[in-house]
């Protein structure tokens, strides 16, 4: 087993398809081939991580997104903004979304509170 950072692109397809061959092979954990999945793993996790960083979404699109994906209407986004009106001020930003409207958007819709809040 010879693993080394990644250091390029060539390194990073070169570890995926290893990846992908010790993946087939369903290795258990603490064999050689388990432990060199787990190594390679963290590796091109953190060759992801540092060339492809993810941007969290704005609030209001996470928000959006959570309607959409529960098939939620303005109705239904009243116990946790408000009166319609305010919804309606919310999805549109005219309306910043208060510390309380968060913690019920995180407890009830379980959007994190970190992409409620905005923070990097």
């Amino acid at each position: 087993m010879e693993i080394r950072p990644l250091h390029n692109e060539e390194d990073y397809r070169a570890a995926l398809a290893k990846v992908s061959v010790l993946v087939d092979l369903d290795p258990e954990q603490g064999t050689p081939e388990g432990d060199e999945l787990e190594v390679l793993g963290v590796l091109v996790e953190r060759y992801e991580q540092e060339r492809f960083p993810l941007e969290r979404p704005d609030p209001i699109e996470a928000i959006r997104f959570r309607m959409e994906q529960g098939g939620l209407s303005v109705t239904d986004m009243k116990p946790y903004i408000g009166p319609a009106n305010r919804v309606y001020e919310v999805l549109s930003g005219a309306r910043p979304l208060s510390l309380a409207m968060i913690r019920r958007l995180h407890e009830g819709l379980h959007i994190p509170a970190e992409v409620l809040i905005g923070v990097a």
